[in-house]
């Protein structure tokens, strides 16, 4: 007997189950009904002419802000551009400054290598064969008697 009350009350407990699972899809069919139903509603109130209205003035806004930030692009793109202009131009200034600073350099070490062979040259004491002192001299008397003078 006692097993037979077990398996009754395992039946009925079963059934009761069964019974709140249908209750709870039926409450939750009509939570869902109720939710298609207020959306339906809200869009049958809905005007089409004022939402096509403030679409356009959203468009209208979003061009707006567009053309504003499409005009600071071009002037900015315009001050780069500029800008870019000058250091190229800068550039080239200092290249060139740099071009003539490296030449000075390169005469002032071309002079002072002179003047360093020009000292040695005189503390070998070689006597020149061309254009010698003398020779320079003679020529000298020789166009005085003529009457030339190498102006």
């Amino acid at each position: 007997m006692a097993s037979d009350s077990e398996k009754e009350r395992e039946r009925l407990k079963e059934e009761y189950k069964e019974h709140y699972r249908k209750i709870h899809e039926a409450k939750e069919k009509v939570r869902r009904s109720e939710y298609v139903k207020n959306v339906n509603d809200a869009l049958q109130k809905m005007n089409a002419d004022e939402l096509l209205t403030s679409v356009d003035e959203f468009l209208g806004k979003v061009r707006t802000k567009m053309v504003g930030l499409e005009a600071r692009l071009d002037v900015a793109m315009d001050h780069l551009m500029d800008d870019q202009l000058d250091e190229a131009e800068l550039d080239e200034q200092m290249k060139k400054e740099k071009a003539r600073e490296t030449l000075s350099q390169i005469k002032l070490e071309m002079g002072l290598l002179y003047s360093e062979i020009e000292e040695q040259a005189n503390g070998l004491n070689v006597d020149k064969t061309i254009g010698k002192k003398s020779d320079l001299e003679a020529d000298e008397s020789m166009d005085a008697d003529t009457g030339k003078n190498d102006e």
